[in-house]
């Protein structure tokens, strides 16, 4: 169960040592204390945390569509099917990041939101955490893109995004979260509560 640890899995730091500093990245090198009373080094990257949203678009024809996006990803050296993401500014709060990455990357805002859970995407090197949530009701308008970023928002059918998680074509790790969760929201087995909440992406109160 989550917040449970069993003494004889625990880790105690003995040092820390900060390898590197970046306007991004922050990696430490620390020396651990084993339950089995060796010690060992642990390699990792602080991570400020991140929203991804899952915006549920209704079509004209009363259909829910998925808003996703395309984007080079430089480290992979592809472009990726992705759900709008970002990672949270310093003492922001995790839902009026996840309204503010709507609107910025897709021009959207949402008349209901709701969030679905928490995911830690690369536990063996990071603290992240990445906030999932769902917004539907959405309002089209102009996107809020920061300097140097460059992504193309499009839409897609439950079923067309389910096949590219199948046959490879989507291969991000929180977007595939994603799809688990979608797809047993989609099927009722996993209920969300929706709250409604005002279409401005000004400064907003947690839900």
């Amino acid at each position: 169960m989550k917040g449970v640890a069993p003494p004889a899995l625990l880790e105690k730091r003995l040092g820390s040592q900060e390898v590197f500093k970046g306007a991004f990245l922050h990696a430490f090198r620390d020396q651990v204390l084993l339950p089995s009373g060796a010690s060992a080094c642990r390699e990792y990257v602080v991570h400020p945390g991140a929203v991804m949203v899952v915006p549920l678009h209704e079509n004209s024809r009363g259909e829910v569509e998925l808003v996703l996006e395309r984007q080079f990803r430089y480290p992979v050296g592809q472009v990726m099917i992705e759900f709008p993401a970002g990672k949270l500014d310093a003492g922001e709060d995790c839902f009026h990041c996840a309204v503010r990455e709507l609107w910025e990357e897709t021009g959207y805002r949402a008349r209901q939101w709701s969030h679905a859970g928490v995911m830690h995407p690369v536990i063996a090197y990071s603290t992240e955490f990445i906030d999932i949530w769902f917004a539907r009701g959405l309002l089209p308008g102009p996107r809020n893109l920061d300097d140097g970023e460059f992504l193309e928002v499009f839409t897609a059918s439950p079923e067309e995004f389910f096949s590219w998680c199948r046959d490879g074509q989507v291969t991000d790790g929180k977007t595939l979260a994603a799809g688990l969760w979608l797809q047993n929201t989609l099927s009722g087995n996993w209920p969300l509560s929706w709250h409604d909440h005002p279409m401005d992406p000004g400064p907003v109160e947690p839900l």
